[in-house]
């Protein structure tokens, strides 16, 4: 009943305006008016209110950037020792949105107020001036090329070469989830081939373990693939299809046999030892971190927005960026009186379905915490521990005592 009662309320208020207006077009026809003809208390009127619209839309505009100065990133503390940078780029930018902004809307509502239509009065023609195009043309180029060269040497020096003592961790994205890696105790990231990429090892991590188990894999494949060539009858096609995949696969194996026989260090650097977190991860407040970044399927981007940091992951290459942490998370809970909050990585490319919830928890500390962190997390691979040899110790604990008792039985005897 309340749908009908509304559906019928829309019709009744449409059916009035359609009267509404043929009762004005009957009104023009009566004092032999043409529609298009606008009497001049009309335009004045029209012109006033249009100040009155500037004054609202400049008040409305200041009031939305106080009220909602919580949710900018330009009144929210920066987490990074690059981020106050970041911000004095962001403030520049908006100082002269806010210049020509004002400028171009209070000469846009002047004119429209001003040169309304009067009758008697003809507009100028106004074709062109080259003076006029040379201050719009040479203005904007000038303050275009200072934004453009201010924002790269900021961003020249978030990519550039991190310092020797830089920690180094790889942010690796899939759709819809994160990984970050961190070099094992020999300080160095292990290599990484997309070859190795499996269900076990989803990074596609180097070490002998992988290299042996990814072999393994594909010459069980090329023998399902040369039984099924042996044993069934296949349309020509079908058999190109299959012995195209076995020389694929066998190439594969001779590219990734060779990871183990190359010298070179990027690929003798394995990984075994590298610790592999989800989730959550955890910063050191006040030393310099350098990201490498890798994608499995599609481009992601690794947006840290505390952090004033940014940087997309493609496949099949390595991006990088860097940053300092210079607020740790219990000091920003404590500034934004939130202790629920945490530092957050996000992706900030539409990658799919699922994209709104990439996201993994950031979690900045104190040097001497990172550590003792980072030493509690367990490699990529640990061997199992060699079971203590407890018997054996017994054994020879008895050994002994039946020693004791020859040698006291002995001496008995000598006596």
């Amino acid at each position: 009943m309340a749908k009908f009662l509304t559906v019928l309320v829309v019709l009744l208020v449409v059916v009035a305006l359609a009267q509404i207006a043929r009762v004005y077009e009957l009104s023009s026809e009566l004092r032999n008016r043409r529609e298009e003809d606008i009497p001049d208390a009309d335009n004045r009127i029209n012109a006033k209110l249009f100040l009155v619209f500037m004054v609202a839309l400049y008040g409305f505009f200041i009031w939305m950037i106080f009220a909602y100065k919580d949710h900018m990133a330009l009144f929210q503390l920066p987490a990074s020792a690059h981020g106050v940078a970041i911000d004095n780029l962001y403030a520049f930018n908006w100082i002269i949105l806010f210049i020509v902004f004002f400028l171009v809307q209070t000469v846009l509502f002047y004119f429209a107020s001003r040169y309304y239509r009067k009758k008697g009065v003809k507009a100028h023609f106004f074709p062109h001036d080259n003076r006029l195009e040379l201050v719009w043309t040479v203005i904007p180029s000038i303050v275009l090329a200072i934004i453009i060269i201010y924002g790269l040497t900021i961003w020249n020096r978030i990519t550039d070469e991190a310092s020797e003592g830089a920690m180094i961790v790889e942010l690796y994205s899939k759709q819809f989830d994160w990984t970050a890696r961190y070099p094992g105790p020999d300080g160095k990231l292990g290599a990484s081939d997309y070859r190795l990429t499996s269900a076990t090892n989803p990074l596609g991590l180097v070490s002998p373990r992988t290299i042996d188990e990814k072999m393994s894999e594909f010459k069980e494949e090329i023998a399902s693939l040369r039984e099924e060539l042996e044993t069934k009858v296949l349309p020509d096609n079908r058999v190109e299809e299959i012995e195209d995949k076995i020389a694929r696969k066998s190439r594969h194996i001779a590219g990734i046999l060779k990871l183990k026989e190359d010298p070179y260090d990027s690929l003798m650097n394995f990984a075994d030892d590298d610790i592999l977190v989800k989730g959550q991860f955890m910063l050191p407040k006040g030393r310099e971190v350098k990201f490498v970044m890798r994608s499995q399927d599609v481009i992601h981007s690794a947006y840290m927005p505390h952090f004033r940091a940014q940087m997309n992951t493609v496949p099949g290459m390595t991006t990088t960026m860097k940053f300092t942490p210079t607020v740790t998370t219990d000091s920003m809970r404590l500034v934004r009186e939130n202790p629920e909050f945490n530092y957050l990585l996000l992706c900030n490319k539409v990658c799919g379905a699922a994209h709104y919830n990439m996201q993994m928890d950031i979690i900045v500390d104190e040097p001497t915490a990172f550590e003792q962190w980072l030493s509690q997390q367990k490699p990529f691979y640990q061997p199992e521990s060699s079971e203590e040899e407890q018997p054996a110790k017994e054994d020879s604990g008895e050994e002994q005592v039946m020693k004791g008792d020859e040698e006291e039985t002995i001496a008995e005897k000598q006596n």
